[in-house]
């Protein structure tokens, strides 16, 4: 709710914000970034609203609240570029698509806008996606803007996609990058079909943010953006993701020399060979090695974001990269993978098989650091214990469970007594 409170203030250009521990206050410049809101997925429930005793699906509630207290400035704006616009996540078909397009007909229909007014980007970022993404785009064919790599959930989806093969084990996850075969696959194709429909394919998310006690390592690490960057534009991207406000400029900067005064690559980059990009193309295996470091830095990396979103966090910088519910997920489904499948941690000499036993040992010790690292006194305020207990269970659990935050989301469910209640 307080979110809807935010970007109620963000359409009337109101927001603001004191930042008590710097006594800095923030508020919009006249020119500002267009908003685009991220409901949900389908799969997350609301469960603070039923309806007809059931919860109430996470991204209408979302959509709805947005849409209903704003559609007035949106009406009076109509035609200046100020939206609605939406980004939706986690979509594996064009049903799901179809389903969108249904809320925002109706959603215009009632409130007066002209059809079409709903822009929406979808994320591809789940592996059965990939394959109906022209399908996706005819269903939104009113109200798309374009397609986006969501590169790290698309990674995490690849591994639940093929749970049950253990022929499909994936290396450490900082090897799994957009070079892989399959992830370069993934992309191109996104590109291609996009610009044959005349729409914008927008480029994902390099993890990196700025170090600013460390300037060694802050150029190290906007030179990775950068080659991120540089390897999206020149590969036909139209935008892309950032991480943090402070890489904007190193964005911007790439995009614009390489580009420059147009506004996209649809007319110029058609990349009329990812027209042969195959199915096995897509879904070959991931090349690398697995060692325990990565073991390692799956265990700590998990507990940690998910101790974080428990306390109302979704992105959290660790390690000077920003972890996100997705990059938790990959830290998870590794860790059940190779556990489910006994990998081998051939990557540092070790040989050692992956087993309960130690991965118990991982997680003791890896708590231990997050804690010295954490400062006692954090770790003591913090929910990394109750964190650690969802994240170890969903490991070793013999199936593996669909997405972290459906299970941890009834850590912050608070239930109201029937009697004080108000009725929607």
């Amino acid at each position: 709710m307080r979110g809807q409170v935010n970007l109620k203030d963000a359409v009337d250009g109101t927001i603001t914000f004191h930042d008590k521990a710097r006594n800095r206050v923030y508020k919009l410049n006249n020119q500002t970034a267009k908003l685009f809101v991220r409901p949900r997925g389908w799969h997350l429930p609301e469960a603070h609203i039923l309806i007809d005793g059931e919860p109430a699906t996470g991204c209408l509630v979302d959509f709805g609240l947005y849409f209903y207290h704003n559609h007035a400035a949106f009406r009076r704006t109509q035609g200046a570029g100020l939206g609605p616009f939406f980004y939706l996540p986690k979509m594996e078909n064009s049903r799901e698509a179809k389903l969108w397009n249904c809320v925002f007909e109706k959603a215009e229909k009632t409130a007066g806008i002209e059809r079409g007014s709903i822009r929406a980007t979808v994320l591809i970022e789940t592996l059965p996606a990939v394959f109906q993404m022209n399908e996706i785009l005819y269903e939104l064919r009113d109200h798309s803007v374009g397609l986006n790599c969501g590169r790290w959930d698309y990674i995490f989806s690849y591994v639940k996609t093929f749970q049950a093969h253990r022929d499909r084990l994936l290396p450490d996850r900082v090897q799994v990058g957009m070079t892989q075969h399959f992830m370069k696959s993934y992309s191109d194709l996104l590109i291609w079909t996009c610009h044959r429909r005349g729409v914008h394919a927008m480029g994902g998310m390099a993890a990196q943010i700025p170090i600013r006690d460390d300037p060694e390592a802050n150029n190290a690490a906007l030179e990775l953006v950068r080659k991120d960057k540089l390897r999206e534009v020149r590969a036909g991207h139209d935008g892309t993701w950032a991480a943090h406000p402070g890489l904007v400029p190193v964005c911007m900067e790439v995009f614009s020399n390489n580009m420059g005064d147009t506004p996209n690559q649809i007319q110029s980059m058609k990349l009329e060979d990812a027209s042969a990009i195959t199915e096995e193309d897509l879904l070959q295996r991931p090349r690398g090695s697995r060692s325990l470091d990565g073991l390692r830095l799956n265990t700590r990396v998990g507990i940690q974001y998910l101790a974080a979103w428990l306390t109302g966090a979704g992105s959290v910088p660790l390690y000077n990269l920003m972890e996100d519910a997705a990059t938790a997920e990959i830290s998870r489904v590794q860790n059940w993978q190779w556990l489910k499948y006994g990998a081998e941690l051939d990557g540092d000499g070790l040989g050692v098989k992956v087993n309960n036993d130690l991965f118990g040992k991982v997680v003791e010790e890896e708590m231990c650091r997050i804690e010295r690292e954490a400062g006692k006194e954090k770790f003591r305020r913090g929910m990394y214990k109750e964190a650690c207990k969802i994240f170890a269970r969903q490991c070793t659990a013999p199936t593996l469970d669909d997405f972290l935050t459906l299970n941890a989301y009834n850590n912050i469910v608070i239930h109201h007594p029937t009697g004080s209640s108000s009725r929607l």
